[in-house]
């Protein structure tokens, strides 16, 4: 089997992409370009275990199957552009790269703040980097520490800070509620009221005008005038889809990469994306088309992917069954986790706790025109497992589209 599959992105999706085509029998040459110097690792951890200083580099690294052991790599490297229609891939010091096949797979990157103040102290969790450079200035006797953005990796540092022994931590949201967008109101009550018992402050209902100092941050200034001391700040506020490097190429990039229920790119049987960049149908629910930010999404994906691009290259037809992966994620905070199987948000206009009450364990069920669509537990072991029975009652419905 000749010719060459570029896949773009080096991280956890790249890599499973990589190891799905050679599962779906690509025997041919498979090259991935990335821009860290690492090999694929996972990210999790960062905001937690890599923070609190429990976990090395060296637990983090993916161990890659046997089958990529051939594949090129091409790390530290960048894509800068694509020319679809050449089926071409350029590199950030302006080598080009022919390929037959192309997988997209360069997945986010930190929103920043666009306000008034200084760059020194104000910190984001995406890469190793990251992490390491926060946990040096966690570490700094004295620090005190404002979390900007309520969200799963503000309060999951938030909650690594505090176990650190920092004396000062504040997490500022213009929500009035933490993680209340993908969780709902009530699991969001409970969850605030966790942290607050744990030492952690907040400031809801509000957000960031500006930030004090002169080299470095000393202060920040909220909406309402008043003022946060702090020496570290960590500004979580989302993420941002690394897809410039596709633009000209009459993509849909308005929110990451659309595709089709095959993960097709544009119309093309060639270009296919994987990961949290992936812009999706899920034919579980209601087929229309949305990003996933979830642990499991880019081995599902990358699966996918994989089985149609091979098809299109071999000259076969891809699988007609319907994309219907079931999303599932965690968060570590404090002592307690949250666990969630299926999409919580599409029902929140209808959540019912199914176990347990807001000041124990609880777990609650996310309903859509009736139908359970997702399950979180928040809590320990136990509420956890229970959860993980329900999901077996996801994965059992049907698809709701062909």
């Amino acid at each position: 089997m000749s010719g060459r599959i570029l896949v773009a992105g080096a991280s956890m999706a790249g890599l499973r992409a990589a190891e799905q085509l050679r599962a779906a029998g690509w025997t041919g040459a498979i090259t991935l370009v990335g821009d860290e110097p690492h090999m694929p690792y996972n990210r999790p951890p960062l905001s937690k275990e890599v923070l609190a200083g429990r976990a090395p580099f060296e637990s983090l690294a993916f161990r890659p199957r046997a089958s990529v052991a051939d594949v090129e790599w091409r790390l530290g490297r960048a894509a800068v552009a694509a020319r679809l229609d050449e089926r071409n891939l350029e590199l950030d010091g302006g080598e080009v790269l022919a390929y037959d096949g192309l997988v997209v797979a360069t997945g986010m990157r930190p929103r920043r703040l666009r306000c008034p103040g200084p760059l020194a102290g104000r910190h984001t969790v995406r890469t190793l980097a990251d992490a390491q450079g926060l946990r040096t200035a966690l570490t700094r006797p004295g620090a005190r520490v404002v979390v900007v953005g309520a969200g799963f990796i503000g309060c999951e540092v938030a909650a690594t800070a505090v176990g650190l022994g920092v004396a000062e931590v504040t997490v500022v949201d213009p929500l009035p509620l933490p993680m209340v967008g993908p969780l709902g109101e009530l699991l969001a009550r409970s969850l605030l009221r966790r942290h607050e018992a744990r030492g952690v402050r907040f400031r809801l209902g509000t957000g960031v005008q500006s930030f004090e100092g002169e080299r470095t941050v000393t202060g920040v200034v909220l909406d309402d005038g008043s003022v946060l001391p702090a020496d570290v700040v960590v500004e979580s506020v989302g993420s941002i889809a690394n897809t410039e490097w596709l633009d000209g190429n009459g993509v849909d990039l308005s929110d990451g990469v659309l595709t089709d229920g095959l993960l097709r790119v544009g119309g093309r049987a060639e270009v296919v994306a994987v990961g949290d960049v992936a812009r999706f149908p899920n034919a579980r629910y209601d087929g229309v088309p949305r990003r996933v930010e979830h642990w499991s999404i880019p081995a599902d994906t990358a699966k996918q992917a994989a089985k149609a691009l091979v098809a299109q290259l071999v000259g076969s037809e891809p699988e007609p069954a319907p994309f219907a992966p079931l999303p599932t994620f965690w968060s570590d905070q404090h002592d307690f986790r949250l666990q969630s199987f299926g999409a919580p948000t599409l029902g929140l206009a209808d959540v019912r706790g199914l176990d347990g009450d807001t000041d124990g364990d609880l777990l609650a069920g996310y309903h859509r025109d009736g139908r359970l669509v997702g399950v979180v537990a928040l809590g320990g072991p136990g509420v956890a497992s229970a959860a993980a029975r329900h999901r077996d009652e996801l994965l059992k419905q049907p698809a709701l589209t062909a």
